[in-house]
């Protein structure tokens, strides 16, 4: 079990062994909660709908190629998404 130190600014750096078995990188968001007395950190995965939406919204030429690559309507996919 790895110790870490909370710094003046309440930071702590997670060691190496933790990101490497969580597969974490920069940038990336833990959730935190205190259960019994403990902190518990876990990755923050958001949900596919989600990650949907942002692909459409940053390439949408690229998912329309991928519609008609595949026969599949992404696009209007993700637009039911969107709508509820």
């Amino acid at each position: 079990m790895a110790t870490v130190t909370i710094s003046p600014k309440y930071q702590i750096t997670l060691p190496a062994e933790v990101r490497q078995a969580l597969g974490l990188h920069p940038g990336e968001k833990l959730l935190v909660e205190v259960v019994g007395g403990e902190i518990r950190l876990r990755p923050w995965r958001p949900p596919v709908r989600q990650l949907l939406r942002e692909l459409l919204q940053a390439y949408p030429e690229e998912a329309e190629t991928v519609g008609k690559t595949t026969g599949h309507d992404a696009v209007g996919y993700i637009r039911k998404l969107r709508k509820g």
